[in-house]
């Protein structure tokens, strides 16, 4: 991301944009390097053009759809799956699968290649082991929001939010084809990065603003796009980005999420313009309600908004469904979660049988 942040760029309310990352991996499912070789040394599908990236690892390829007018799920729909099936296209054109999951299970960090653009060789100068063993993938979902001050406060009052999604979406149970204990493992090997994790609050775009240009100044970031918190401010693109939810091969469950996160962001926004003050969120409680989901998954009981009390995740999801008149994410807790499923296909096929599994 290019370092023009700027309160003139949220000027639409409602849009959407929807970021994958995905395993590029060989015959057997698991993940090879392939990524110079889809990015560079060939020409994608039309719709991919300008929006197929590489990340850290040549394993790990990154898709973004177009801008999705204001409001509109179904064209969101249309867009991921169009944008999936020119990925699996231009990768099966190559010789390669594609895969989805928060961590692929047959992914040891030790025997896989790193890119070699210098923004990445950069990072893993500065930020050393953390980084060099960062094959996480993850969904993020875009909102515009029209003002600047709006999408700060609405990024703040999203912060509870992100607990529950996390719980929803854990998919990464497997690291280095050991089992980790947790749902989400994942979450837990990014926040060893600086710059992630649930961010504190700011009073207004302009604290935002400086504290972005302090960063840059004084090198402890390249550019605004190293600010990997779980939900930022997109001072580029006008958006609120939620990035908590681990990667999903369901693009389904990635809807789920879409749908939540519009919903939230576009309810949050109107309490804004009512004149709402706002929750005064302690980041270690919030924290904590992190952990739980990164632990337990859908078997959480997470703090409510209130922080107050306990509530078990279906609990929260019934009443977010409800406030929110949304039904994905409670379809999403109904049905066998990434993690166990993960466990489940092990116990029952071996690793051959996840790596089938997690296959678009």
């Amino acid at each position: 991301m290019d370092e023009r942040g700027s309160a003139e760029n949220f000027t639409q309310m409602g849009t959407l944009g929807i970021e994958e990352e995905f395993f590029v991996v060989d015959d057997r499912g698991r993940p090879t390097s392939g990524t110079d070789e889809l990015v560079y040394e060939s020409d994608p599908p039309e719709i991919l053009a300008d929006r197929l990236d590489h990340e850290l690892f040549k394993c790990v390829i990154e898709t973004q759809t177009p801008t999705i007018a204001a409001n509109d799920l179904d064209d969101a729909r249309e867009q991921l799956h169009a944008v999936r099936s020119a990925l699996v296209e231009h990768a099966a054109a190559h010789g390669y699968g594609i895969a989805a999951a928060g961590l692929h299970p047959a992914a040891d960090w030790r025997e896989l290649e790193h890119a070699e653009k210098p923004r990445y060789r950069a990072q893993l100068d500065r930020i050393q082991y953390p980084q060099h063993r960062n094959t996480t993938a993850g969904l993020h979902v875009h909102v515009g929001v029209d003002d600047a001050d709006k999408a700060v406060w609405v990024a703040n009052e999203a912060r509870w939010h992100l607990a529950p999604m996390l719980a929803l979406s854990a998919n990464s149970p497997y690291w280095c084809g050991f089992d980790t204990g947790l749902q989400s493992a994942r979450a837990k090997i990014f926040e060893a990065l600086p710059n992630t994790g649930v961010p504190t609050a700011f009073d207004s775009y302009a604290a935002f603003d400086e504290f972005e240009r302090t960063m840059l100044a004084t090198d402890a970031i390249d550019d605004r796009g190293e600010l990997w918190y779980d939900v930022r401010p997109h001072s580029g693109h006008g958006t609120v980005e939620v990035r908590a939810p681990d990667g999903q091969a369901d693009p389904e469950r990635v809807m789920a999420f879409v749908e939540y996160t519009h919903a939230l962001v576009t309810d949050l926004a109107a309490r804004y313009e009512d004149g709402e003050t706002g929750r005064d969120h302690r980041r270690e409680l919030l924290d904590e309600n992190k952990w739980r989901a990164i632990r337990y998954g859908q078997d959480a009981d997470l703090l409510d908004r209130e922080l107050a009390s306990s509530v078990p995740l279906g609990e929260l999801v019934d009443r977010e469904c409800d406030r929110l008149g949304i039904d994905g994410i409670r379809e999403v807790y109904e049905a066998e979660s990434g993690a166990a499923r993960q466990r489940r296909l092990r116990d029952e096929g071996g690793l051959d049988a996840v790596c089938a599994a997690l296959q678009l």
